[in-house]
């Protein structure tokens, strides 16, 4: 068996699960929810099992009661019943520490009650540049989020790298298989997706290959803004007999229960300076790699300059999902921001319990001009003393300070 390899999670959970009565890991396939999870479990209830999910439905309270603890129930919708059998043994005191689950949402049609109070939830994300051992970090999100400035550091990772990073996918089962074998396994977990998960969800796939050309199409929109309505006519060109809006709905919250989508809400803020902001999310699949694979891009044509565009769309989508997995351990939120005459944008605000807000661009340039850092400087100036500073991540090799106050950050060099 491989040995496991540490999730940034990992702290905050040694933190907290020890003081809380139950909580859920959850996330789409193969992030690695069930290893994260097992390291802390002395009991595994696995319900993807029949014979195990068979016995535990007849007598849950009994297996719970007489299992060694801490106790992993996982692939927990397999039978959603099992969600509410947690939640009732937090009610009747079980001791802190002793219930995790994991899976995914539960099915369509499935009656299951809030865990709220009860039941704590973790997000769990694909591997961030920081969790694949790619270069030590030197500057930190949450020191950021705590307005300490230590600004430096430089990396030998060049674009390549990056790209690499793009294809490979932070799937821990597939980045480290050759390119062949990778691209092979992003197909299948696409297919697994639309012939499995979506019919176990309760929502039945009448043409596979719309729902396909609907995700090639969401992909396609990977960090914008694009109108839902836009995907769907980009994935049925010239169709006269297109999916009803409610399809499409169907095809969003299903992908949603399946955590295959990962939009960045838009942020808000009601003051006089922000009042016309758009409020669209940002579209983003789980991993930037199944867009990549989606759209047909490779390592060769996305470096050849022929998908340059997708190439600076799918790196932002890498280094948003890492400083997202960075924020979380810092307990913070990720939100975009962007005016609604599309004037004023910036690709990222982290916002602190307290409301304070660190501003991120994200670019391909290696060294940032005053163009690239205006609606920074612009952000820092409409907010004031609640902006605790801007950052523009980019795939260069240094961590340094401009004159201007804005600091720019290698993205292999960012961590939490």
């Amino acid at each position: 068996m491989a040995e496991y390899q540490r999730r940034i999670i990992d702290d905050r959970l040694d933190e907290l699960q020890p003081q809380l009565r139950a909580i859920s890991i959850h996330g789409p396939k193969g992030v690695g929810k069930t290893a994260t999870a097992s390291q802390r479990a002395a009991t595994i209830i696995s319900l993807d099992r029949d014979a195990t999910r068979t016995r535990f439905a007849a007598a849950p309270d009994r297996m719970l009661a007489e299992a060694d603890g801490p106790i992993l129930i996982d692939e927990w919708q397999r039978w959603p019943e099992s969600w509410d059998v947690v939640r009732h043994a937090v009610d009747e005191g079980v001791p802190r520490g002793r219930l995790i689950l994991a899976g995914s949402s539960a099915p369509r049609g499935a009656t299951v009650h809030s865990g709220a109070g009860r039941i704590v939830p973790f997000r769990l994300r694909p591997l961030s540049l920081a969790e694949r051992s790619l270069e030590v970090p030197t500057v930190s999100v949450a020191n950021l989020l705590r307005g300490v400035v230590d600004v430096s550091g430089s990396t030998d990772l060049a674009l390549p790298d990056y790209v690499e990073e793009i294809v490979a996918s932070g799937f821990p089962g597939i980045r480290d298989e050759p390119e062949d074998v990778r691209e092979e396994l992003l197909d299948a977990y696409v297919d697994n997706i639309i012939q499995r998960e979506f019919p176990e969800q309760g929502y039945p796939v009448r043409r596979p290959e719309t729902l396909k050309a609907w995700l090639a199409a969401y992909a396609a929109a990977t960090s914008t803004t694009t109108a839902y309505n836009a995907i769907l006519a980009a994935a049925t060109p010239g169709q006269s007999d297109k999916p009803a809006k409610t399809t499409t709905i169907t095809y969003r919250d299903a992908l949603s229960g399946l955590w295959l989508l990962d939009p960045v809400e838009p942020w808000t803020l009601g003051n006089n300076n922000f009042q016309r902001l758009a409020m669209a999310p940002k579209h983003q699949l789980a991993d930037p790699a199944l867009a990549a694979r989606l759209l047909g891009a490779t390592k060769e044509s996305l470096l050849q300059g022929s998908d340059a565009q997708l190439l600076g769309l799918l790196f932002e989508h890498l280094v948003t999902m890492s400083i997202r997995t960075y924020a979380e351990a810092a307990r913070a939120k990720v939100f975009h921001l962007r005016t609604r005459d599309a004037r004023r944008e910036v690709d990222l605000v982290v916002e602190r319990r307290d409301g304070a807000v660190l501003a991120i661009e994200i670019k391909l340039a290696t060294h940032p001009t005053d163009r690239d850092v205006r609606h920074l400087n612009w952000f820092r100036d409409q907010l004031g003393e609640r902006c605790l500073g801007g950052v523009v991540v980019t795939a260069g090799s240094d961590a340094y300070m401009r004159r201007d106050g804005i600091a720019v950050v290698s993205a292999a060099l960012l961590g939490p």
